[in-house]
C-alpha cells in the first residue's frame, strides 16, 4: 500500500490513525474549483478569501502550500491536465472550497478524477450546507469541513483522530458520520491571508476593461452580523449556528492594509460600521499613517447617523459604499426584519447625499406577496432617494432561513433545492424579465453619464481610467450588439422547433 492509500485508509476509517501518527503531508494543494464563467465576469474580481484564510492557517502544518484559482489558470480546469499538475508537483493532499452552489456538478466529476490514493477535503459555505448531497454525488470527497475551517485544518494535517476532531463530517465503512460543531474561534487569533500564496492578480474590470491599474483586493475586519434581516443567512453559518459579530482589533486591520500592493480594497465585512467609533479609529489610522488606498465598505444606512465618521471615511479614501436597502415597501421591508422604514431610508440619504460618495443599493424583487407593478417601482425609487449603483435580485429562501416557514405556508409559492423562489404568478423567466425592466428602467444613458462623472470627480476612478473605458466603448457595442443578435436567433430557432414538433 502507498504512502497515500495509508493516508487515505485511515481517514476513511479503514486503519487507525494511530499507525500513520509519524507521517506528514509534504505538500497540500489549496484549490478554489471554480472556472471562469462569462455569467459570473463579475465575481471573477473576488479573491477566495476563506480559501485564502484556511490556507494560511496550514502553513507549518505541510512542507508546501499551493493556492489555485481556476478562473485565472483555464488551462488546468480540466481534470486530466489537474490530475498532471497535482503528479508532477507530488501534492499528496487536495483542499477544495466550494462556498457557491452554481458548477456542483463539474466541480464534482473534476474532484472524481482524483488520483485514487489522494486524500480530498472539501469546506466553504455550500459544501456545509450540502453535507449529503455532496458525499452522495462525489465518492472521491472523504471529509468535509462544517463551518469555520482555520482551526480544523490544522487538525487534519497534523492526522489528529477523526472522531476527536469537532466540524467535520467523514466517511466510515460506508456511513457517514457528522461529528459536533466546532465553536467559532476568536478572530484576532486567526493570521490575515498570506497574498504571497497566489498565483495570479485580482483586478477590477468592467466589459472587459481594465479598471484599476493596480490590483483588487478585499480585506475582512469582522465577522457575522448583530442584525436580523429574515432573508439573510451570512450571518449563520450553514449549520443554523448564529456567527455573532466579532471585529479584529483596529491596529491589526490597518496593518494588514498597510501591507497590501492594491489601489482598490474592500472591506468585506456584512457592515463595516456596526461600532462607529472602532470604524472612526480605522480611519484615523489610515490617514495618520498616510495610506493612499481606494476603499469601498459595505454598510447599513445608519451610517447617516453618524456625520463625523462619514468626513472621516472620506478623508481617509472610502469612494463607495454598499447598502441594502432592499425595498421601498414599507410592508415589505417589515417582513424582511430590516430594522427600518421607507421615510428612515429618505431622511438617511437626504444626509448621505451630501458626501462625496458613490452609493450603491442592494434591492430584492419577487418577496412574498409583491406584485408587478410594486417590484418595478424599484427603480424610481433607487432614483429619488439618489442612488448612484443599482443591483437587484430575486429573493432566495436558504435551507435556514427564517422566511422558509412562511414561503412554504403561502399558497402558491415554491421553494426550489435551489432556494430559488417562484410563484404561480410569477414564474423564473417572469421574474427574469421583470428584473430586466427595473434595470433597464433604472440604467439610462443620462444615468450611467452621471455615473461615469461622479466616479471622476470624486476620484473613485483615475483619468487614465476613463481613458480605457471610452477607448473600449466600440468593442463593448460591437459585443453587445453580436450578443443580441445571437440571442435573436436562438429565440427563433427555438421557436421554429417548436412548431416543427407540433
Amino acid at each position: 500500500m502507498s504512502l497515500g492509500a495509508v493516508f487515505l485508509s485511515a481517514y476513511r476509517g479503514e486503519e487507525s490513525l494511530s499507525s500513520t501518527k509519524y507521517m506528514k503531508y509534504k505538500h497540500a494543494l489549496f484549490l478554489n474549483p471554480y472556472f471562469a464563467s462569462s455569467a459570473h465576469t463579475v465575481m471573477k474580481i473576488f479573491p477566495p478569501t476563506g480559501l485564502e484564510h484556511v490556507a494560511t492557517s496550514a502553513k507549518g502544518y505541510v512542507e508546501k502550500v499551493t493556492l489555485m484559482d481556476l478562473r485565472y489558470e483555464p488551462e488546468l480546469a480540466d481534470a486530466t491536465a489537474l490530475v498532471e499538475f497535482i503528479q508532477r508537483q507530488e501534492v499528496d493532499i487536495v483542499c477544495a472550497g466550494i462556498g457557491w452552489d452554481r458548477q456542483l456538478t463539474e466541480i464534482c466529476e473534476m474532484l472524481n478524477q482524483m488520483p485514487p490514493d489522494m486524500p480530498v477535503v472539501v469546506g466553504g459555505y455550500t459544501a456545509t450546507e450540502k453535507v449529503e448531497e455532496l458525499f452522495e454525488s462525489c465518492p472521491k470527497i472523504d471529509i468535509i469541513v462544517r463551518g469555520e475551517g482555520e482551526e480544523t485544518i490544522r487538525e487534519i494535517l497534523a492526522g489528529a483522530p477523526l472522531d476527536t476532531m469537532l466540524g467535520i463530517s467523514f466517511r466510515r465503512n460506508g456511513t457517514i458520520v457528522h461529528n459536533k460543531y466546532r465553536p467559532l474561534p476568536d478572530v484576532n487569533t486567526l493570521p490575515a491571508p498570506d497574498r504571497s500564496l497566489r498565483r495570479n492578480s485580482y483586478r477590477p474590470v468592467l466589459c472587459g476593461v481594465n479598471m484599476a491599474h493596480g490590483s483588487f483586493d478585499t480585506v475582512l475586519s469582522a465577522r457575522g452580523c448583530p442584525f436580523h434581516c429574515k432573508f439573510c443567512t451570512f450571518s449563520l453559518n450553514p449549520l443554523g449556528q448564529k456567527r455573532n459579530y466579532a471585529a479584529r482589533a483596529p491596529a491589526a486591520v490597518v496593518d494588514e492594509i498597510a501591507g497590501l500592493d492594491a489601489e482598490v480594497i474592500l472591506m468585506s465585512d456584512e457592515n463595516f460600521t456596526v461600532y462607529p467609533q472602532r470604524a472612526e479609529e480605522i480611519c484615523d489610522m489610515i490617514i495618520s499613517r498616510g495610506i493612499k488606498k481606494r476603499f469601498m465598505a459595505q454598510v447599513r444606512i445608519d451610517v447617516a447617523k453618524h456625520p463625523r465618521l462619514l468626513e472621516k471615511m472620506v478623508k481617509a479614501g472610502f469612494k463607495a459604499l454598499l447598502m441594502g436597502i432592499e425595498s421601498p415597501h414599507d410592508w415589505i421591508l417589515k417582513q424582511l426584519d430590516k430594522g427600518f422604514d421607507s421615510k428612515t431610508i429618505r431622511e438617511a440619504f437626504t444626509v448621505l447625499r451630501m458626501y462625496p460618495i458613490l452609493y450603491q443599493g442592494y434591492f430584492i424583487y419577487g418577496n412574498i406577496g409583491e406584485k408587478e407593478e410594486e417590484m418595478l417601482y424599484i427603480a424610481d425609487f433607487a432614483k429619488e432617494i439618489g442612488v448612484d449603483v443599482l443591483a437587484c435580485s430575486k429573493l432566495r429562501i436558504e435551507r435556514f432561513s427564517p422566511l422558509r416557514e412562511l414561503a412554504e405556508k403561502t399558497p402558491g409559492y415554491h421553494v426550489t433545492e435551489r432556494g430559488e423562489l417562484y410563484s404561480d404568478r410569477y414564474s423564473h423567466p417572469a421574474l427574469k424579465k421583470i428584473g430586466k425592466r427595473i434595470k433597464w428602467s433604472f440604467y439610462t444613458p443620462v444615468r450611467l453619464l452621471k455615473i461615469l462623472i461622479k466616479s471622476f470627480r470624486i476620484e473613485f476612478i483615475t483619468l487614465r481610467e476613463v481613458a480605457s473605458l471610452l477607448a473600449a466603448l466600440p468593442v463593448m457595442l460591437f459585443n453587445a450588439v453580436l450578443k443580441a443578435i445571437r440571442k435573436n436567433r436562438f429565440r427563433r430557432a427555438s421557436r421554429q422547433s417548436a412548431v416543427r414538433s407540433v
